[in-house]
Formats: structure tokens, sequence, C-alpha cells
């Protein structure tokens, strides 16, 4: 989840499955935008979308899928060292909590991998 307006750095991409340029505020994101663009289950993709409502604040969630069969699928990106921040779980919260009233159940994070660890 982003905050509206973040002025942090920023990728932008074009993809065929997202109607307007990608912005993309972690690697996380990006990379996840690939797989969305190669998994033949996503018919389309937007991203950072805002949620709209005075309990969830000025925030958007990373991607809102279409999926071939019309149905919603919605994923969050977190670095693996943020999943347990008190900050980040609220804002997990309120994403899932969001989607949830709005029919959705496809819902979840996508975290970056292990680190490679080194025997030795």
């Amino acid at each position: 989840m982003q905050k509206k307006n973040y002025k942090g750095r920023c990728e932008q991409k074009s993809l065929s499955k997202c109607s307007t340029v990608c912005r993309f505020y972690s690697k996380i994101q990006s990379v996840y935008a690939d797989i969305l663009e190669a998994n033949e289950e996503i018919a389309e993709f937007r991203c950072n979308v805002l949620l709209d409502g005075e309990e969830t604040g000025d925030y958007s969630s990373d991607f809102v899928c279409t999926k071939s069969d019309g149905t919603l699928r919605v994923r969050e990106c977190v670095e693996r060292k943020y999943l347990t921040k008190p900050g980040t779980v609220r804002l997990q919260d309120i994403s899932r909590d969001y989607w949830t009233r709005r029919g959705v159940e496809d819902w979840g994070i996508v975290i970056d991998k292990l680190p490679d660890t080194v025997d030795g």
C-alpha cells in the first residue's frame, strides 16, 4: 500500500494488461507486474488503486486484477522485513477489510523471497 501522492522514487512501465502507465515504488511491485503480465489467468490489472472512504485515509492498493472469469484479485506488496511492523499490519488490515466489504475474496500479500543463506 502506498500513501496517496507518495513522493519517493518511481519506476514507470507500459504493460499490455494495464491501460495506464504503471508506477512502481518498489522492486517487488515491478517484478510482480511482470508476473501478472505473463499470467494467462489475468485479463487486466490496475496499479495503485485509491481506496475510497474516510476509514481508509489516503492510501492505495498495489494491484487490482481482473481474472479471465471476471472476478477480482487484490495484491499488496510488502518487504519481508516490514511484514510484522504494527503500521504495516494495520495498513494490510485496512486493505483486506476494504476489499472484503466490496466482495473480493481473493486478497493476498506479495513478499520478497528469502535471502540465500550461506553455509559455512
